[in-house]
């Protein structure tokens, strides 16, 4: 006979830091904020994509999936607590890719350095 289930089972822990800061660390166009990076992202953006992918905890072949890139975004927001909606996250990838694909590199680098 079993045993009865007395707790939840308890999932993998991401290598990101859950907070409920509420806002990016940077802006979209702050590009010399991080020249190197955003010089790798303007030049071969896939190569970015990638390493961003690996660096919060997803497959690095996430980055070149097509819609992959707003699907992390859309989960980096929801757990860093940033405010927006999915559609957004499609707009933002959509018009300011390269834009949105930096800061994304920024924000994984703040926030993974920091822990």
């Amino acid at each position: 006979m079993t045993e009865p289930v007395t707790s939840q089972p308890v999932g993998t822990v991401s290598p990101v830091t859950m907070s409920s800061e509420g806002s990016w660390s940077t802006g979209r166009y702050d590009c010399f904020a991080d020249l190197p990076m955003c010089t790798v992202g303007f030049l071969c953006p896939i190569i970015l994509a990638s390493c961003v992918t690996y660096k919060y905890g997803e497959h690095w072949c996430l980055g070149i999936v097509p819609g992959g890139m707003t699907a992390l975004r859309t989960h980096m927001r929801l757990s860093y607590g940033i405010p927006g909606t999915l559609c957004q996250d499609a707009l933002a990838m959509f018009c300011c890719g390269w834009c949105e694909l930096c800061r994304m590199a920024r924000e994984v680098y703040t926030r993974t350095r920091s822990s």
